[in-house]
């Protein structure tokens, strides 16, 4: 559970610099984002997961 909640507190963190560091770069994306389909929204998040379960798992792999 500490690993879980450590996971989730490090999004958090990462999901948090963009809107710091370029506020207005950011909410341009957002409103861009908003205009996507709800297929290209789904095709991105699909993506997005392939990514991060492939980086995972080549973490678990060097670090074995």
């Amino acid at each position: 559970m500490e690993v879980l909640l450590r996971t989730f507190a490090l999004v958090l963190v990462l999901e948090g610099i963009l809107p710091f560091l370029v506020p207005e770069r950011w909410r341009q994306t957002m409103i861009r984002l908003s205009q996507m389909s709800d297929r290209q929204v789904r095709s991105f998040g699909f993506g997005a997961i392939v990514l991060g379960v492939v980086l995972f798992q080549c973490v678990v792999w060097v670090t074995g």
